[in-house]
């Protein structure tokens, strides 16, 4: 569905727009919020992904990118641009927010943030960095951490019940005996994560690429595995 979205989004661009890339100009390499935003958007647009967060664009066109930007809730700047791409949100005001009711942090900045034993459920984390972060023991159920760069974050004991985590990057994360009932990790990545005594009950991890990732002792009973990538002799027995 997502893909059938894409490509509608793709041709109402370019029926909207009539973006027309120039041969023998210099290109433009353009920098988004993630790497999953730069795929999406250089997909739209007919560009080159750099793998990254990058996408090289032969002709710039403004109104064509912020679109494409804003259909998929990312933010963009021109490499060499001055202006850093994403003010850093502290843990003191990212907590102040949520206090109050503010639920709504998609592309929010909070690298190494420290927020263990936080109850951060229903938050709508899309997009957002917590690289490096400690989350340990936080509840975040049933919040929306799609496309979410958690990196190297420790959520060990977490509760994450129920949330959207669709190609959420868990590259190296600490989620041993963390409650991921019920949670949607398709297409997500959790190489060489450690999943020790995680609870997956139910837990989609359709095209997940688990490479890498200790498994031990964790329970998998009902969860999908359509598609996902493993290394021989990686599930437990």
């Amino acid at each position: 569905m997502k893909d059938f979205l894409r490509r509608t989004h793709s041709l109402a661009l370019n029926q909207l727009i009539g973006m027309k890339l120039l041969s023998g100009h210099k290109p433009d390499v353009l920098l988004f919020d993630s790497a999953v935003a730069a795929s999406d958007i250089a997909f739209m647009l007919g560009a080159d992904w750099d793998g990254c967060n990058g996408v090289v664009m032969p002709n710039r066109d403004r109104v064509a990118v912020n679109t494409a930007a804003n259909l998929v809730g990312a933010s963009w700047c021109q490499q060499g641009d001055s202006t850093a791409l994403l003010a850093r949100l502290t843990t003191d005001e990212f907590l102040r927010r949520y206090a109050i009711g503010d639920r709504n942090f998609a592309n929010a900045n909070l690298r190494c943030a420290l927020l263990c034993e936080q109850n951060l459920s229903q938050c709508n984390l899309t997009y957002v960095k917590l690289n490096f972060a400690d989350l340990s023991g936080a509840n975040l159920s049933g919040a929306d951490l799609t496309a979410a760069d958690l990196s190297d974050a420790n959520l060990s004991g977490a509760n994450l019940s129920q949330t959207s985590m669709y190609r959420t990057n868990l590259t190296r994360v600490n989620l041993s005996e963390v409650n991921l009932k019920g949670a949607n990790l398709s297409k997500a990545s959790l190489r060489d994560a450690c999943l020790h005594q995680a609870d997956l009950t139910g837990t989609n991890l359709s095209f997940a690429d688990l490479r890498g990732a200790a498994l031990d002792e964790a329970s998998l009973s009902g969860a999908n595995l359509t598609g996902a990538k493993l290394t021989q002799g990686q599930l437990p027995l």
